[in-house]
């Protein structure tokens, strides 16, 4: 095989392209074919597989940059069915797609804006629920640009929302606030769209209510974490802010909340949604945010999607990595080259080509198998997720449940702490009633021991009395002795009575004794029988605590099994979640390991592929260097012709100049584009090389062109031409040398070339005859617009004098006021006959024009005689100027700032100006014309009246200079002597004042002149352009504000065509 070093290019134009651009254009195409399918006009819900598609495509690019260039070019305004679904699509891709999409969407807000607002214009069913979508659209986006921590998908953890909201009582408030608003807009279109559907029929199995049914996926899982988040921060403003001031915020939730599972309950009665999305179920009233301890009570609402049905058909492949060209180019006939070297390599692959192809192959099976991994694992994810946050959701609710069983036993516990302690009271009780038991029986015992002490005295008292009985028959039966009698019965008398104050004595006491026991023991009885009841009491609600207690221990007994129960679930639950991670953890190693060995392999193929991408480099700026070396020597012999001898007698006209070098500024700005395009992407230099080429080659014409316009042009606007045509070579040349140099390229600014185009484009505007800027099928426009406003113009100047007239006759009194009336009723009858000499003059035009124009029409007519058309136009203007320019001149001679030569000067000028009015209507009208007579006596009027301003002028300057007189009476004749030689030398220096001004007003009409012939006589060579001026002094012409005029074409010559002759027109 033979084998060359240096290959030639057109050998290397016969290789494949390379792969990366390949691959980029099948994944243009897959794109581009999944958001046509998605994005359509059929009133059917979109499809998951093609937003899935577009989705993949947003991670693979980490943006979505491709989505938005297709989306721009949809035509969203012509359906409102379109619009319906690039909004579903836009929500799928904000939600699923990659986190960067989020700032590509805010780069087109403006253009969902305008959709929304437009369809919110019209009468639309779809049209109404689009401007809905955009604005629940452009919340999203804004709330989560605010917002980072927050992803497009709401998914984040307490602790995110925590951080998120902060310690400050005003972020927390303000989210909150963000919040209901995106909760409000959610709501809106989930409303909206239910009330356009028809409940009376199963419209969620129709494809037009399936339509409008699919976004609400979306919305659902929107509003799901939306609400627990509000929940959150409700509770945490409670906790800090008094309930008072959160009324609105409260009653706000409330109304939500109510939609909210309105809208939950409704959705999850249609069998649309059961099959595609599992939603949760609210509690039937609010959270109640006045009890802190009600935040226990709330249960996060999970929305799960079920796993989705494996599709019929295969999914296509979203990029093609290796893929070849699209068709072998033909066979050539074999040349000079073939049979020496061999054929190319384009028809004949070596080794390593199949080599590379082959790992290409196998690269791109290996990443199609790692698509297929990667979408099963984030299936199996999804799934696993949604089996762990329904869990999570069991987890929750059973640790709520457990809290509340805590709580209840907490409350047993207290109630049964308080039957033990009325127990307790009731045992004390008891004791009380034992103690004053054996008090009760001491008492009856003392009490015995008195009786029987009582029964005993009253025995010994009843013996006595017998003795004393005794003792009385003893003295009267014995009556021994009296003494012995008496001293015995004394004796007797003495003991009884002894005993009787003892037995007395003692009777009392034991009688106090006896009622103070007696008190006591009814005091003790009534207090045994209160404690009697009241232990009978305490014993009856010791029985009915005891029962209490034993129905309270049976269900703390229930709970706690249930506890259990619930605790084992839990406990295997967490063993089922921890086995699946660890399963998933297995599949992530595995995948992982995979994924190194398939990105070893594709380094290999990377470092590979950068050898072919350097060496495409090399080629793609070697072909820039040869490209920016022929247009240094394009450009250097364009740069030579400025100072060439023999293109002198070259010349161009401005129109071609003004031409090249516009065209030569578009090419700068495809420069400037294919140059960023290069700095971009190296491996392309097509567009700066196509650029470059077609700069240099306008840019050298410009050159060549504005040095043979110079030719023709006066000598200050040559030098400035040829001056600016060099700095636009120098440019042009410093910009290709910076492009040979790969160092210098970075710096290169081709703006800087555009500076000296605009240059010799605003010469060759300059430069351009001024009645070309009038075309000629505008000349009948023009016709009519400058007669209308000459006789405009004449009108303001008749009013403005009538108001000159009544300020003179306010502010000037005798002699003053005599001549300022004067002046200005000559200047008023001027005005009046110059605006009856414009009627006539229109009046005599439209009689030529339907005379002369046959079956052309007005504007053909004006076209086909357009030197007499230029020469009526400027006459016009004249005249007009003129009477504005005598007004203001009459205005300030009344109020003595002008001179009264002015109006001189004015009046002379008007009467040339109708003079040349007359003369352009006179050429081809009829001179039997009743008009061409009227006007001729009209011209004559106007030139009376002008000859009647002069003399009234020059009357009222004599009558007011005679009224200073020269009183040299009383000067001495030295004064005298001086004063007239001062006067002389003012003679004198008004003389050579005079003689100066007199050459300069000669020079003035001679350049004026001049000028006037060289704007539009043609060469001999060649017709068309203008001929050249004299290089001699220049003067400015006055500019078209002050002076109007239309310079026409100068041949010096009778028209044939026309039959007028066209003389130059002095600009005045």
């Amino acid at each position: 095989m033979n084998s060359i070093k240096n290959v030639p290019a057109r050998v290397l134009s016969r290789r494949p392209g390379h792969s990366l651009e390949a691959e980029r254009e099948q994944f243009d195409k897959t794109q581009a074919i999944s958001i046509s399918k998605a994005i359509n006009t059929q009133e059917a819900p979109v499809k998951e597989k093609h937003a899935r598609r577009i989705i993949l495509g947003t991670h693979h690019e980490k943006g979505a940059f491709t989505f938005w260039s297709y989306a721009i070019g949809l035509p969203l305004p012509s359906s409102s069915i379109l619009s319906w679904k690039f909004c579903h699509v836009l929500h799928k891709v904000l939600r699923d797609g990659h986190p960067n999409v989020l700032h590509d969407c805010q780069r087109y807000r403006s253009n969902i804006r305008e959709i929304g607002d437009l369809w919110g214009h019209l009468h639309d069913r779809y049209g109404q629920l689009v401007n809905i979508y955009t604005k629940l659209l452009l919340t999203k986006i804004s709330f989560h640009l605010k917002h980072p921590e927050f992803p497009a998908g709401l998914e984040v953890t307490d602790e995110v929302l925590e951080k998120a909201a902060g310690t400050d009582v005003n972020n927390v408030f303000q989210l909150t606030v963000e919040m209901f608003d995106y909760m409000d807009c959610a709501l809106k279109l989930s409303e909206s769209v239910f009330r356009q559907l028809n409940t009376a029929i199963a419209v969620s199995q129709m494809s037009s209510g399936q339509c409008r049914l699919a976004p609400l996926i979306q919305v659902i899982q929107d509003c799901s974490p939306l609400y627990h988040y509000t929940v959150k921060l409700m509770f945490k403003l409670h906790s800090c802010l008094p309930a008072d001031t959160l009324q609105g915020h409260r009653d706000r939730f409330h109304e939500q909340f109510h939609s909210l599972r309105n809208f939950f309950r409704r959705a999850s009665d249609m069998l649309y949604f059961k099959r595609l999305i599992q939603i949760p179920r609210l509690p039937e009233g609010p959270p109640n945010f006045l009890r802190a301890s009600a935040l226990a009570e709330h249960i996060k609402p999970v929305v799960v999607i079920p796993e989705e049905a494996p599709e019929d058909e295969e999914p296509e492949n979203l990029i093609e990595i290796g893929s070849g060209p699209p068709a072998a180019e033909p066979a050539v006939v074999a040349d000079l080259f073939e049979q020496t070297f061999g054929p190319p390599n384009g028809s004949m692959k070596d080794d390593r080509d199949l080599q590379i192809e082959t790992l290409k192959r196998e690269v791109e099976t290996l990443r199609t198998e790692l698509d297929k991994i990667q979408l099963e694992a984030q299936r199996y994810m999804a799934q696993l997720k949604g089996q762990v946050n329904a869990l999570e959701a069991e987890l929750e609710e059973q640790r709520k449940q457990k809290q509340k069983a805590l709580v209840d036993n907490e409350q047993l516990r207290h109630e049964v702490a308080r039957l033990r302690a009325a127990q307790l009271e009731g045992e004390r009780h008891q004791g009380l009633r034992e103690e004053a038991e054996k008090k009760a029986s001491a008492t009856e015992a003392r009490y015995n021991k008195l009786k029987e002490k009582h029964s005993e005295l009253i025995t010994t008292h009843a013996e006595l009395l017998r003795k004393n009985a005794d003792t009385a028959k003893q003295l009267t039966v014995t009556q021994q002795s009296q003494e012995e009698v008496a001293r015995v019965k004394e004796q007797l008398a003495f003991q009884v009575e002894q005993v009787k104050r003892e037995s007395e004595m003692k009777l009392e006491e034991q009688s106090d004794q006896l009622e103070k026991l007696k008190r006591e023991l009814e005091a003790k009885a009534g207090e045994l029988v209160r404690a009697q009841a009241a232990l009978s009491h305490a014993e009856q609600s010791g029985l009915e605590l005891s029962s209490r207690l034993d129905t309270l221990s049976a269900e703390k007994d229930t709970l706690s099994s249930e506890v259990r129960q619930r605790q084992a679930e839990l406990v295997a639950a967490q063993s089922l979640v921890r086995e699946k991670e660890a399963a998933l953890d297995q599949e992530q190693q595995r995948s992982s390991r995979e994924r190194g060995e398939l990105q070893g392999r594709l380094a290999d193929k990377e470092s590979q592929e950068q050898g072919l991408q350097r060496r495409l480099l090399d080629e793609q700026f070697a072909m820039l260097r040869g490209t920016a070396a022929e247009a240094e020597r394009i450009l250097q012999d364009a740069v030579g012709k400025l100072d060439d001898p023999l293109h002198l007698r070259c010349t161009s006209s401005p129109d071609y100049l003004v031409s090249r070098a516009q065209a030569a500024l578009d090419a700068v700005s495809t420069l400037e584009k294919g140059h960023a395009q290069y700095l971009i992407s190296r491996a392309d230099a097509s567009a700066l090389v196509a650029a470059l080429t077609r700069f240099s080659h306008l840019a050298a014409d410009t050159i060549v062109h504005g040095s043979a316009t110079s030719h023709l042009a006066p000598t200050d606007p040559a030098d400035r031409l040829i001056d600016t045509c060099r700095e636009c070579g120098v440019r042009a040349l410093e910009l290709v040398r910076q492009l040979q140099d790969q160092q210098a390229l970075l710096q290169a600014q081709p703006s800087l070339v555009q500076t000296p185009l605009q240059g010799i484009l605003q010469l060759g505007q300059e430069l351009k005859p001024k009645i070309l800027d009038v075309r000629q099928e505008e000349l009948g426009a023009v016709v009519d617009k400058e007669m209308a406003a000459t006789s405009a113009a004449i009108e303001d100047a008749v009013r403005r004098i009538e108001d000159v007239m009544n300020q003179a006759r306010h502010a000037s009194s005798g002699v003053k006021l005599e001549v300022n009336e004067r002046i200005l009723n000559s200047c008023t009858d001027l005005m009046k006959a110059i605006r009856l000499l414009v009627t006539t003059s229109t009046s005599l035009q439209k009689e030529i024009v339907e005379s002369g124009r046959g079956a052309a029409t007005q504007q053909e007519f004006y076209a086909k005689n357009s030197r007499w058309t230029e020469g009526l136009i400027s006459a016009s203007k004249a005249v007009g100027w003129g009477a504005t320019q005598l007004v203001e001149s009459a205005d300030r001679v009344v109020l003595h700032t002008g001179k009264y030569e002015e109006l001189i000067v004015c009046s002379h000028e008007i009467a040339a100006s109708t003079a040349q009015l007359v003369a352009a209507s006179k050429v081809k009208a009829d001179k039997h014309s009743p008009h061409l007579s009227r006007l001729q006596e009209c011209s004559r009027a106007v030139n009376e009246m002008a000859a009647s301003v002069v003399a009234s002028t020059r009357s009222g300057q004599e009558q007011i200079e005679d009224r200073d007189t020269m009183d040299f009476s009383g000067l001495s004749l030295i004064k005298l002597k001086k004063q007239e030689m001062e006067t002389q030398v003012r003679v004198l220096e008004l003389e050579k004042t005079l003689e100066v001004e007199r050459v300069r007003l000669g020079e003035l009409r001679k350049q004026h002149y001049m000028l006037a012939g060289a704007v539009g006589t043609p060469s001999a060579d060649e017709p068309g352009r203008p001929s050249a001026a004299p290089r001699g002094g220049t003067s400015k012409k006055p500019p078209l504000a002050q002076k109007p005029s239309v310079a026409p074409r100068q041949d010096q010559q009778l028209d044939k065509k026309d039959g007028s002759y066209a003389a130059p027109l002095v600009n005045y």
